[in-house]
């Protein structure tokens, strides 16, 4: 495993690091989970990635529970805040009051006294943005997370939090980005570079549809997250003709190149400098290993031509606005 400088920070990460988005939110069993994590550490990962909307709050209690049996020192610990967190509609968001009762919330259940990365989960046009980056500040200041991180903010929405900040108020960015969703290399990679900002993506695999598991004219497989109620409008968007003709046409370049899928695609996430570290799920520990393996994978630009080429007009790579952007930036 390779590890890489998180920003401006002094966290060095694993470049393949494990989330818990959907697994460990309740998707698979706790002893799982615990395979999953104790898998983790035996390949190499010392990044783990949460958010207490997981769940509301599953997630970081399973994670709580099996990483209070290691070292603190031992792993980097990274959660979020903003999502909807009860049935109360105003049980959300990035007010100073939020902020202050989820971070506590958050420690109890994770059993630990600080988070090494805290990241405002989403912006919310509904708060000045001052009051956002107060109560964020505050949570350092107070010990309870080392560094501050965001996830799908618009260009425009960092610009003004760096202006009313400045450059150390960041050290990381959350996007989603992989080989079928390229919009952040437009915009978000350059400012946040400029910046002293690190990526850490999500869905590098595109919901696994980069793993090769799902086939043109064929049912998804049973196992799959296309196969589930909860995820078939989401994973409908990802499963397109162009999307999985593209997979298809990786599958030779990837042999060639020695690699499996997963390799080839986390591979080329990690080609740029600017990623420090790439978000994998996982159900088994088999599939933390096979995520790890990626590590260390070098593409020449051969091989990143002839991948451009196989994907064709597969990927995103026009700047969209990011999930509950709208609004604009609210100012005292």
């Amino acid at each position: 495993m390779r590890y890489r400088k998180l920003g401006s920070s002094d966290l060095e990460v694993s470049e393949v690091a494990l989330g818990a988005w959907l697994t460990y939110a309740g998707g698979i069993e706790f002893e799982q989970t615990r395979a999953c994590t104790d898998a983790a550490f035996e390949a190499g990962i010392n990044f783990f990635d949460t958010a207490n909307v997981y769940g509301r709050g599953a997630a970081e209690t399973a994670w709580g529970e099996i990483l209070s049996g290691r070292p603190r020192d031992s792993y980097i610990l990274a959660t979020k805040v903003w999502g909807q967190m009860s049935d109360d509609p105003d049980d959300r968001g990035l007010s100073a009051p939020q902020i202050a009762k989820q971070i506590d919330a958050s420690l109890a259940r994770l059993r630990t006294d600080h988070v090494d990365l805290y990241q405002a989960h989403r912006f919310d046009p509904d708060v000045p943005i001052e009051e956002t980056i107060e109560a964020l500040q505050k949570v350092v200041a107070d010990g309870k997370a080392r560094y501050l991180g965001f996830s799908e903010w618009t260009p425009e929405q960092i610009q003004a939090a760096l202006d009313l900040a400045g450059p150390d108020l960041f050290v990381s960015s959350q996007p989603q980005y992989s080989m079928l969703w390229q919009a952040p290399e437009a915009e978000v990679f350059p400012l946040s570079a400029a910046n002293g900002i690190s990526q850490i993506v999500w869905s590098p695999l595109a919901q696994g549809l980069l793993t090769g598991k799902y086939r043109p004219g064929e049912a998804p497989p049973a196992d799959s997250r296309a196969a589930s109620d909860s995820m078939s409008a989401f994973m409908d968007r990802l499963l397109t003709e162009e999307n999985l003709a593209a997979v298809e046409r990786l599958r030779p370049v990837a042999e060639e190149a020695g690699m499996s899928l997963v390799e080839l695609a986390l591979a080329w996430v990690l080609r740029r400098e600017e990623v420090a570290a790439a978000i994998v799920g996982a159900s088994r520990p088999e599939q933390v290993h096979a995520n790890a393996a990626a590590s260390g994978k070098e593409l020449s630009a051969d091989v990143v031509a002839v991948i451009n080429e196989a994907l064709g007009d597969a990927p995103v790579k026009e700047p969209t606005l990011a999930p509950n952007a709208q609004g604009g930036v609210k100012h005292r």
